[in-house]
């Protein structure tokens, strides 16, 4: 039976990958993006198995619309993908302190948002996986890095507590820490 999936961040890099494996497997999916005018040539080659939405994932109403086409157009929601997310290279000395505030909206409280949007419908299903996207800088700081590494650090966090949350009700949370690698 196809699974739904709702992917962050599916315009590009490993989302964009993620979202084609998905749809290459026979499963249904919500892909998003900031602009998904970058997700129409899927909505062309995968046609109803798909719907694209805007998703900037700090706006918490912006994260109930796209949770809501899932539930909508699919009748519920079985695996999230917090993929988005960005890193800039900087030092602490020199970094701008809005552009590290921004990072950590999107990297840590965009995938707080979206998590905690879901929650009720896998809890409703009984069933769900969660699939945290973090990174290696999530457990070892670099130099230059320091906002990535902080929002990382605290999706790690976040990621663990809500595993145990989430087992009382039969929802897997998974964290997936890659390396450095190009997109």
């Amino acid at each position: 039976m196809p699974q739904r999936w709702l992917v962050t961040g599916s315009s590009r890099g490993i989302g964009r990958a993620l979202s084609e494996a998905v749809l290459d497997a026979g499963h249904r999916m919500v892909a998003t993006a900031r602009e998904p005018a970058h997700l129409a040539d899927l909505t062309e080659r995968y046609g109803d198995a798909i719907r694209t939405v805007a998703l900037d994932v700090t706006d918490p109403a912006a994260a109930q619309a796209a949770v809501r086409v899932a539930v909508d157009s699919f009748g519920g929601l079985d695996v999230l993908v917090n993929n988005a997310g960005y890193g800039n290279v900087n030092s602490v000395e020199n970094m701008d302190l809005d552009d590290f505030r921004r990072e950590i909206e999107t990297n840590l409280f965009g995938t707080i948002i979206v998590t905690k949007t879901v929650i009720p419908v896998m809890r409703e299903q009984r069933a769900g996986h969660i699939i945290q996207f973090s990174s290696v800088g999530g457990r070892v700081g670099a130099p230059g890095r320091a906002s990535y590494s902080a929002a990382k650090w605290g999706v790690e966090g976040f990621s663990e507590a809500l595993s145990l949350e989430m087992a009382l009700i039969g929802v897997k949370v998974t964290v997936i820490e890659p390396g450095g690698f190009r997109t």
